[in-house]
């Protein structure tokens, strides 16, 4: 079966854990969907109007996490480290019940999520891939915040700066092409903050459920995680994996390059809303060959649907 057919996973998987935000308990399982259904929400502890579809004109809310809602204000929050998942994991198709408004955050990473879809295995269709291809260069700029997206030949690459002034996180910078590279490191870096915003967050309602076993802390010139970081980019590899998650509201696998300094989840949703304002900007394009040509993406190769 080529690996350009459209995947989902072979059985369910069960989540269980509290919301970052709202520090409730949340059950999740993500189950097996057909071709062509995409990534669903289902709200299980709603009777109706309860579907959530993942889509980028559909974020109401990017304030330290993304926040998806239907037309009748239903929302799951927090979606983006289970969407990086799924995004670098090949995932096309899934169905996510949850009992509760927000994503479980377990360890603050993607790590529980990729280790559970790699144990259970991934299945393959019939039903041959789509993807975006970017055709031209779009930027979003917000002060000193700037990100970018320009087209590509053959993969996602994502390059992303970090800045901060506290001296442990200080200026980070990582790039990775997200088809190709080997995502480890991304997938296993967790959430953080800084000490002095945690009271900050709790006016705000935010960070209820949150603690050293999902977060790193970093308090003047420590990380007070007794274990310390998971690798040395662990900072900036959260925001590319949060730019993952992000991207993959798109619907769709993109071709192009993401170049982003001092982002996050608001300027990522503002540069794709930029993006797909303009029908000039992209092409969808579904995959017909039968395997995969050496450049994954030569037009030859390719049949256009929109």
């Amino acid at each position: 079966m080529s690996v350009l057919n459209q995947k989902t996973i072979n059985k369910d998987i069960t989540f269980k854990g509290v919301g970052l935000h709202s520090g409730l308990v949340v059950n999740m399982t993500v189950k097996p969907a057909a071709p062509n259904s995409g990534i669903i929400f289902k709200r299980i502890d709603l009777k109706e109007n309860n579907i959530i579809t993942p889509n980028i004109f559909n974020v109401s809310s990017t304030i330290f996490c993304t926040t998806i809602s239907n037309e009748d204000g239903v929302s799951v929050s927090t979606v983006e480290h289970l969407m990086g998942a799924l995004y670098g994991l090949g995932i096309d198709n899934a169905l996510i019940e949850i009992d509760n408004q927000e994503v479980p955050i377990l360890d603050g990473s993607a790590k529980l999520f990729v280790e559970a879809i790699s144990k259970t295995g991934i299945k393959n269709s019939d039903a041959p891939i789509k993807i975006v291809k970017i055709q031209k260069k779009i930027e979003f700029i917000d002060g000193n915040k700037t990100i970018s997206i320009e087209p590509s030949k053959i993969s996602l690459d994502i390059d992303f700066e970090l800045k901060y002034e506290n001296e442990v996180i200080g200026t980070q910078r990582n790039s990775v092409k997200v088809f190709e590279s080997d995502l480890s490191d991304i997938y296993n870096s967790r959430t953080f903050c800084l000490f002095e915003d945690i009271e900050k967050l709790k006016e705000m309602g935010l960070a209820k459920g949150g603690n050293l076993d999902n977060a790193i802390v970093v308090k003047n010139n420590a990380v007070l995680n007794q274990d310390g970081l998971r690798n040395e980019k662990e900072f900036v590899n959260h925001k590319i994996l949060d730019c993952m998650g992000d991207l993959y509201l798109a619907g769709y696998k993109i071709i192009g390059k993401i170049i982003c300094s001092q982002g996050g989840h608001k300027l990522t949703n503002q540069l794709l809303r930029k993006v797909f304002q303009n029908d000039e900007n992209f092409s969808l394009i579904e995959i017909t060959e039968k395997h995969l040509p050496n450049a994954f993406i030569n037009r030859s190769h390719l049949r256009s649907i929109a």
